[in-house]
Formats: structure tokens, C-alpha cells, sequence
């Protein structure tokens, strides 16, 4: 069932408000990557001197060249293990119109979602990306010292966190907060399992700028495929 609201979220990818979703979180992150950039390299034109003087060998004025693409070099590196996380971050703050957007093919004659407020949005989306970049230090300090663990505190850890940020955003339109934190407590093994098939595209360059999406209308089918089982279950 959890692959079957995997692929029916996939069907949906080429909904224009997934792409506008989609673009915007990459494009806000490239954004914010070049703008990281720009400040570090003007720290470097501001502190690094136009030449200095070397023993025996004397005048040397590249300096700061050399620093201004060293630091280049430094921060696409970084480019490689930010984007992700950032391009999470960025399109957490859109992910509700994927959800509507799911609502609006598959769920017709729904009553109006609960909007979450801004504040709300920014602290929950902050929240999940602090998270999400403790637990991957920690997995791979653990992965360091026992390498045949890595596999499954990646899929695992980031299950569990991909699960309750995407399911959270599903129910809370419906559910509000309290609501949502109850149906999590209920299904656990359910949310973790289809966090945990979310982090598959992960590990596969491009294809996981997708995730942030995919997420929100994988939980959101989740979520209504849950919510049509609670009151045979009470």
C-alpha cells in the first residue's frame, strides 16, 4: 500500500504546481548557495593581502587570487552535500501546495485545509533541517567506526526523520498539530516504512532534489488512506 502511494505520487510529478514547487526550491537554494558564496569570497577580498613578501623568493602577488578560486573550489565541494538539505528547507515552505494539489485530483469535494501559519512553517522547517544534519553526522561518525552499519542508520535514521517531517505536513492541514502528533503515535512502523522508501532517492544525485515532493504527496495519500481506516479501528 505505502508503494502504491509512492508511485501515485510519482503519476503526479508533472502537475504544474509540483514543478513550480520543485523549481522554486531549487532555484531559492542555488540562490542562497551563490549568495554564501559571494560573502565568503568578499571576507576573502577584504582580509587576504594583495602580495606579500617570502624569503628568498620575494614578491609574491597572487595571493588573493589564489585564495578567491581556492575558496570557489571549496564551496561548489560543498555545493555537493548542501543542496540537498537546503533544497529541503526551501521547498518545506511550499510543500502544502503539493499536498492541495493531491487533494484536488485524487480527494475531490474535501472541505477547505487548515492554512499552517508562517511562523509555524519557518520553526518546522528549521527545526527538521537541524535535525536532519545531526542525525547524518552522528550516522556517519557511527558508520566510521563500524562501516557495516552505514547502510542502515542512513535509510533508517533518515526514514524515521523524512517520515515525521512529510507526514506532519499531510495531517496538520487536516489534523492540526495535537491531531497530527496522534495519528504518528498510532501508525509508527507505517510512517517509518514509507519514510524510509523516500530515502531511497536520496542516494542518487539529481533524482533526490525530487524528495521534498515526492514526500509531501507520498504522506498526503498516507495520510488519507489512514484517515479513512480510523473509525473502523476505534
Amino acid at each position: 500500500m505505502i508503494l502504491t502511494d509512492f508511485m501515485r505520487a510519482l503519476a503526479q510529478m508533472f502537475d504544474p504546481r509540483f514543478r513550480r514547487v520543485l523549481w522554486l526550491g531549487i532555484g531559492l537554494s542555488a540562490g542562497l548557495l551563490v549568495t554564501l558564496y559571494a560573502g565568503l569570497l568578499a571576507l576573502v577580498g577584504l582580509f587576504a593581502p594583495d602580495s606579500v613578501t617570502l624569503p628568498l623568493i620575494g614578491e609574491v602577488a597572487w595571493i588573493d587570487d589564489a585564495l578567491g578560486w581556492g575558496s570557489l573550489l571549496l564551496m561548489l565541494g560543498l555545493s555537493v552535500f548542501l543542496m540537498l538539505p537546503v533544497a529541503s528547507m526551501m521547498s518545506g515552505f511550499f510543500l502544502e501546495e503539493v499536498a492541495g494539489a493531491v487533494e484536488a485530483r485524487h480527494y475531490p469535494g474535501l472541505p477547505p485545509a487548515r492554512t499552517i501559519p508562517l511562523a509555524d512553517q519557518i520553526r518546522d522547517t528549521f527545526a527538521f533541517l537541524a535535525v536532519l544534519v545531526l542525525v547524518n553526522v552522528a550516522a556517519f561518525a557511527v558508520s566510521l567506526a563500524f562501516p557495516p552499519a552505514a547502510p542502515f542508520l542512513f535509510y533508517g535514521g533518515n526514514g524515521w526523520l523524512l517520515g515525521r517531517e512529510y507526514f506532519q505536513v499531510a495531517a496538520m492541514r487536516r489534523e492540526g498539530r495535537a491531531g497530527a502528533h496522534a495519528m504518528r503515535r498510532r501508525h509508527p512502523l507505517r510512517i517509518w516504512g514509507a519514510g524510509c522508501l523516500m530515502a531511497v532517492p536520496l542516494t542518487v544525485p539529481v533524482v533526490n532534489l525530487l524528495v521534498p515532493v515526492l514526500g509531501a504527496a507520498t504522506f498526503t495519500h498516507l495520510y488519507h488512506r489512514l484517515a479513512r481506516r480510523r473509525p473502523a479501528t476505534r
